[in-house]
C-alpha cells in the first residue's frame, strides 16, 4: 500500500478530524451569520446601544457563553453588527451604483439607491444615522467604527462628486466638499421626515430636491419654485 499511496499522503484518521474541523467551522460561520442576522433586527428596533450579550441570546434562544464565544464582548458585538451593516449597505447602495457610466450618472445612482434604502428602513432605522445620535459624543471603539463606516462611504461619494466635475458633468468651480454636505443633510431630511414625522411624500421631496440641487451646480442658478432641471442637463 505504501507503493501506491503518495509520500505524502495523510492517514486515514488525520483526514477525518480535519474534516470534523472544517465541518465544525463551517457551522460557527453559520451561527454567527445568524447571530448577526438577528443583531441587526434588534440593533433597529433598540439601537447599538441596546445590543447586549444577554439581549441577543434571549432573541437567538441560545445561552450567553454560547453567544459570547462567537464575539467575546459586548463592545464587539456592537462592532461586527456595524461593519455587518457597512457591508449590506455597500451591496445594495454602492455596487449597482458602480456599474453606472461615471460622472452625474454614477452620483444620482448613488444617491437614489441611497433613498431607496431609507425608505426601506423608515420602520427599523439607519443604524448610520441612529447610531450617530447614539454615539455623537462617546468616544471609543464603536464610535469609531461607526465614524469609519461613514467616511468610507463620505468618500465614496466625495469621489463621484469630483468625478461629475472632472467630465463636465458639474460646474468646474464646484466645491465637492459642499455638495456632499447638502446631499447627506437631504437624507438626514427624510430619514427625519419620514421616520419622526411619518410625512407622506418624503422620498418625492427628497429625489426633487437633489435634482434641483443638481440644476444649481449644473446651471449656476437657483431654480425657481417647481422647476427641474431635465435629467442629464450639464453646463455650456
Amino acid at each position: 500500500m505504501s507503493d501506491v499511496l503518495p509520500q505524502d499522503a495523510k492517514p486515514a484518521a488525520e483526514v477525518a478530524r480535519e474534516r470534523g474541523r472544517e465541518r465544525g467551522a463551517h457551522k460557527g460561520q453559520q451561527t454567527r451569520a445568524a447571530i448577526l442576522e438577528a443583531a441587526l433586527n434588534l440593533a433597529s428596533q433598540m439601537g447599538i446601544e441596546g445590543l447586549s450579550i444577554g439581549a441577543l441570546a434571549e432573541v437567538t434562544g441560545m445561552s450567553k457563553s454560547g453567544v459570547f464565544a462567537h464575539f467575546g464582548s459586548r463592545e464587539e458585538l456592537q462592532i461586527s453588527v456595524i461593519r455587518e451593516y457597512h457591508e449590506r449597505f455597500e451591496e445594495e447602495v454602492f455596487r449597482p451604483a458602480i456599474r453606472q457610466p461615471r460622472g452625474l450618472p454614477r452620483l444620482r445612482a448613488l444617491f437614489d439607491n441611497w433613498v431607496a434604502k431609507v425608505a426601506t428602513e423608515i420602520d427599523s432605522g439607519c443604524i448610520y444615522i441612529s447610531g450617530a445620535v447614539e454615539f455623537d459624543d462617546r468616544p471609543g471603539p464603536v464610535r469609531d467604527a461607526l465614524a469609519g463606516m461613514v467616511l468610507l462611504w463620505h468618500g465614496a461619494l466625495g469621489r463621484a462628486i469630483r468625478m461629475a466635475v472632472e467630465l463636465g458633468h458639474l460646474r468646474d468651480d464646484t466645491d465637492p466638499m459642499q455638495v456632499l454636505f447638502e446631499i447627506h443633510g437631504l437624507i438626514l431630511s427624510l430619514h427625519h421626515d419620514a421616520r419622526f414625522l411619518r410625512s407622506a411624500g418624503a422620498v418625492d421631496r427628497a429625489r426633487t430636491a437633489f435634482e434641483r440641487l443638481i440644476q444649481y451646480y449644473t446651471l449656476g442658478t437657483p431654480p425657481s419654485s417647481g422647476q427641474v432641471a431635465p435629467v442629464g442637463a450639464t453646463a455650456h
